[in-house]
């Protein structure tokens, strides 16, 4: 029996890339990873429904440098496609070169996507993968060129497809066919492709070009404001981001909280001069539910203890100038 690893994003190419060589009697590995950018959520989910095994992966490190420096660019936004297919895949291989599987799949279809899924492309990633020859693209193989598992009849080539282009219209029907009647959207499984977050991501490294994780994380949840080349202000935007929020802190940022109103919670972190703080606590201010003619308390808690001071809220201004 052949052994393939595939790599199972969740999404609906993915699992028909799975129902393709299960019909061909594939042991099937999926390989999900795990970064700050996407989970396996949505691959747990697809391996339960079709009954095949999955490992998560964690790469956050290597990934975060594909992210910075991609070799091969990035495409509308921060997403690192090529270069980080070519990881993943170069991940996929060591497993298969350590425990004996016989090839790698995915489920890609040629011409679906217009930087990462071109000819072109596609050869970009099997080459600089390291595992040219045995990555088999099932939805498009009898588009491509024959690969080591189908030369040497570990998998017949007539059974695969044809795929092409961006319609998913064939994939639709062949989940029909296949009973698969819940998959994901094909757009948000990756916050490098969000805008959005995009320009987070962007000007957090034009401020540090080597942030920690954490910083990297923070960056899904609340508001930001930039305060300083060094200092970062983000508040809550409902309870469970300012339960997150807490989480992160870390010796020498500080918690700051409107006093007898609903609002949110802020992180504060950099050097924590007097006006940048006074300026957080009136972001504070601002998006509570303090009346807006009058000065609000906001506690300042630290790690060299907790104290109080008095502000106006911030004027639209002012966080429209700051806002991130």
């Amino acid at each position: 029996m052949a052994r393939g690893i595939g790599l199972l994003s969740g999404g609906l190419d993915s699992m028909l890339a799975v129902r393709v060589l299960k019909d061909q009697g594939v042991d099937i590995l999926g390989v999900a990873f795990v970064t700050p950018f996407f989970g396996s959520a949505r691959a747990e989910s697809a391996a339960e429904f079709l009954g095949v095994p999955l490992r998560a992966v964690d790469i956050t490190e290597v990934h975060f440098e594909v992210v910075k420096h991609p070799k091969h660019g990035h495409g509308k936004n921060m997403n690192p496609c090529i270069d980080c297919h070519a990881l993943m895949l170069r991940t996929a291989g060591r497993i298969l070169e350590a425990e004996g599987f016989d090839f790698l799949f995915t489920g890609e279809v040629l011409n679906e996507r217009p930087m990462s899924q071109t000819r072109p492309s596609l050869d970009i990633v099997a080459k600089d993968s390291g595992f040219r020859d045995l990555i088999l693209r099932p939805l498009s193989a009898k588009m491509l060129e024959p690969t080591k598992p189908e030369r040497e009849g570990l998998i017949d080539r007539e059974r695969l497809l044809d795929l092409s282009g961006r319609s998913r219209k064939p994939q639709m029907e062949l989940a029909k066919k296949y009973g698969i009647d819940r998959y994901p959207s094909p757009a948000g499984g990756c916050l490098l492709t969000d805008p959005a977050y995009s320009k987070r991501l962007r000007e957090l490294l034009d401020h540090e070009p080597n942030p920690d994780i954490d910083d990297v994380r923070l960056l899904s949840l609340g508001r930001h404001f930039r305060l300083g080349a060094k200092t970062k202000f983000i508040l809550g935007r409902k309870e469970s981001e300012n339960d997150a929020l807490e989480t992160f802190l870390r010796p020498g940022d500080a918690k700051l909280f409107a006093l007898g109103v609903m609002g949110p919670t802020g992180l504060f972190r950099g050097p924590a001069d007097e006006d940048a703080l006074a300026l957080a606590a009136a972001f504070c201010v601002r998006y509570s539910d303090a009346p807006k003619e009058t000065p609000a308390t906001v506690r300042i808690e630290a790690s060299g203890g907790s104290r109080d001071i008095q502000v106006l809220p911030a004027m639209q201004d002012v966080i429209d100038a700051r806002l991130i």
